[in-house]
């Protein structure tokens, strides 16, 4: 019987741990499976997680339990540390695309079908957004044989274009507190794209740096455009 979260949900832990262990499964194949100690770093992340959350040791290994007793993980044999890996996708009877949606839907909390494409780039190229939305709606209408659904399509917050996306694995979502937590419009924007903005900027400020710097070496004004930037 595939996992069924309407009657035993996933505690928030338990969801960030299993959705970590993908994670690092497909980001750092050569650090899987991960012993106790790089699994609670990675929880603990500053990036790429939301909630931002500080977890325990001994929180991290009851969620494992948890998540052992479901199935969902097991331990990896051979070593003398103990190493943890996922069994996602078989405990929860999805293909390999829906596990990406669902386990970066735990790590990053609700996304458009667009921000999901783009966070998956690591995981899982999607050949467009189409295909993320085909899957998603496979998931929000999977049966109660197999489960029931496993995801659910939220109202469209104010000022939004798109309607966002959340899991369903801790079980029934409140979805006015998700609509509360939405970014506006003025900062709607992929994580992603932010940070490749940050960074071209931080480029175009060292090049200017730089300029200003030879300029001075060889006695020459820089051009009114590099001045006015600098």
């Amino acid at each position: 019987m595939p996992f069924d979260p309407t009657t035993r949900p996933l505690s928030p832990i338990a969801a960030r741990v299993l959705a970590t262990l993908m994670e690092k499964a497909r980001t750092v194949p050569d650090s899987y499976p991960l012993t106790l100690n790089t699994l609670v770093l990675g929880c603990n992340q500053k990036t790429t997680r939301d909630p931002v959350m500080n977890v325990s040791d001994a929180q991290a290994q009851e969620a494992l339990d948890e998540l052992k007793y479901l199935s969902l993980v097991h331990e990896a044999s051979g070593g003398r540390t103990t190493r943890w890996e996922h069994n996602f996708q078989r405990g929860v009877g999805v293909p390999e695309q829906s596990a990406v949606l669902l386990g970066l839907l735990m790590l990053r909390g609700p996304q458009t079908a667009g921000e999901l494409r783009i966070n998956a780039e690591r995981w899982y190229r999607f050949a467009d957004i189409s295909s993320v939305e085909a899957f998603l709606d496979e998931l929000q209408e999977r049966s109660d044989e197999k489960g029931g659904p496993l995801v659910v399509q939220l109202p469209r917050a104010p000022g939004a274009r798109e309607q966002r996306w959340a899991h369903l694995l801790c079980g029934p979502v409140d979805a006015s507190a998700l609509l509360g937590n939405a970014p506006s419009s003025a900062s709607a924007g992929s994580p992603a794209l932010q940070a490749r903005v940050e960074s071209l900027e931080a480029q175009v400020a060292a090049l200017q740096a730089t300029v200003q710097r030879l300029c001075a070496e060889l006695g020459v004004e820089p051009a009114p455009g590099e001045a006015a930037q600098g």
